[in-house]
C-alpha cells in the first residue's frame, strides 16, 4: 500500500473498524485485547500489545462479575488506572496514528495517557501522532467513527464505501419490523452482578428492531419532535446504568439478552446460570418461562461500537421477529431452556 500509515490501536472496535476499510496491515500496535479480525500474516497476536488489564474476569482466582465489578469501582475511586500502557513500546514503534477512545472509563486505557505518550513520541522523532479519540454513543455515530479512521489512514473512499455497505445491511434487515405495533419489551443485561441494563447504541438497536426497554429507554433530542421514520438517529439513550433487581423483574422483559461486556460466550453462560440459581425472581420472568433467554458473548457483539454491529442488529431482528433467515449459524450465542 503506497504511504502506507503506521497505526497503534488501543481499543478493539477502533481495530476492527480498521480492518473493515482495508487498513489492518497498516497496525503495528494494539491493545491486549484486540483479538479480531484474523489478519493475512498470520493473526493480531502476532501484533505487539501495549497494553495489559489489572483487573480481569477470572473465576478460577475468585474474580467473578460481582469481584470484578468491587475492583473496578474501588480502582476508580482510588483513581487508579485499570490498565497499563507500555509507553517505552509506543515511543519506539513510533505510529503515524493512534486510535483509542473517550466513551468509557472502564473500556480501555485513558485518553490523557494516550496523549502524554503521543507527546513523547513527538519530542524523540520530531513528529507527534494524530490521536484519534472514537466517543460514538449512537449508532449514526459509529458509522461516522468508519469514515473519520477511514480520513485519518488515508482511506476514505474505502470507509464510505464500508459504511454504505453496513447500512445496506441495517435497511434490509430493519425492514422485516413492523414499526406499527407496541412491540415487546426486551431486557438487555451488560452485566449480572449487579445487574446493569443496556445504554447508548444497544438501546437504539433493541428499539429499531422492534422492543421497547423500559429502564434506559431511547428518548428525541431538543426539537427533534417524536423522531420517527426518517429522524429515528435522533432517538437517543445514556450510558448504561446500575438497576436493582427488584426494578429489572418488575419490567417483566418478554424477551431477556445477557450479554455481559468483555465476557466470551463461555463465561456468560456462566455468570447467566448463576444468576438464575442465586435469585427468587428469574424463574418468573415471562422470558425465562417462555424460554426466551440468549446468552450473547459480549466479547465480540453489541459491546463493540464497530462494524460486528450489523452482525448483532441481524441476530436481533431475527430474534425478536421470528425471521431465522436473519440468524446466522455462526452468531456467538446460546438459548436458554425454559425451567422444566
Amino acid at each position: 500500500m503506497k504511504d502506507m500509515k503506521r497505526v497503534v490501536s488501543l481499543l478493539p472496535s477502533a481495530t476492527e473498524i480498521l480492518a473493515r476499510i482495508g487498513g489492518v496491515e497498516m497496525l503495528v500496535g494494539r491493545s491486549h485485547e484486540c483479538d479480531f479480525p484474523i489478519d493475512p500474516r498470520g493473526g493480531l497476536s502476532e501484533i505487539p500489545a501495549i497494553t495489559g488489564q489489572k483487573t480481569g474476569y477470572d473465576p478460577g482466582s475468585g474474580t467473578d462479575a460481582a469481584a470484578v465489578d468491587a475492583a473496578v469501582r474501588a480502582a476508580m475511586e482510588s483513581s487508579s488506572a485499570l490498565y497499563t500502557l507500555d509507553e517505552e513500546l509506543l515511543v519506539e514503534l513510533a505510529p503515524d496514528v493512534i486510535l483509542t477512545q473517550d466513551l468509557c472509563d472502564v473500556c480501555s486505557i485513558d485518553l490523557g495517557s494516550v496523549r502524554a505518550a503521543a507527546r513523547r513520541i513527538g519530542e524523540k522523532a520530531g513528529r507527534e501522532p494524530e490521536v484519534i479519540a472514537l466517543a460514538s454513543e449512537t449508532i449514526e455515530g459509529v458509522w461516522d467513527d468508519h469514515l473519520l479512521v477511514g480520513k485519518a489512514v488515508g482511506l476514505a473512499e474505502q470507509a464510505s464505501r464500508a459504511v454504505f455497505e453496513m447500512r445496506s445491511r441495517w435497511i434490509a434487515a430493519e425492514s422485516f419490523v413492523n414499526p406499527y405495533t407496541e412491540g415487546p419489551v426486551v431486557g438487555f443485561l451488560e452485566w449480572t452482578d449487579p445487574l446493569f441494563v443496556a445504554g447508548h447504541w444497544t438501546v437504539q438497536m433493541i428499539e429499531r428492531a422492534g422492543g421497547r426497554h423500559p429502564l434506559n429507554e431511547c428518548v428525541p433530542r431538543e426539537n427533534m419532535g417524536a423522531a420517527a421514520g426518517m429522524q429515528a438517529g435522533q432517538r437517543v439513550a445514556g450510558k448504561s446504568i446500575r438497576v436493582p433487581a427488584e426494578a429489572f423483574a418488575a419490567t417483566r422483559p418478554d424477551y431477556l439478552i445477557v450479554c455481559p461486556c468483555g465476557l466470551t460466550l463461555e463465561q456468560a453462560v456462566a455468570e447467566t446460570k448463576k444468576l438464575a440459581a442465586e435469585t427468587e425472581w428469574w424463574g418468573e420472568l415471562p422470558a425465562v418461562r417462555a424460554g426466551r433467554v440468549a446468552v450473547v458473548d459480549g466479547n465480540q457483539m453489541f459491546n463493540r461500537p464497530g462494524p460486528r454491529l450489523v452482525d448483532a442488529f441481524e441476530w436481533l431482528v431475527g430474534w425478536l421477529n421470528g425471521r431465522e433467515e436473519l440468524v446466522s449459524e455462526s452468531f456467538p450465542y446460546a438459548a436458554l431452556k425454559r425451567p422444566s
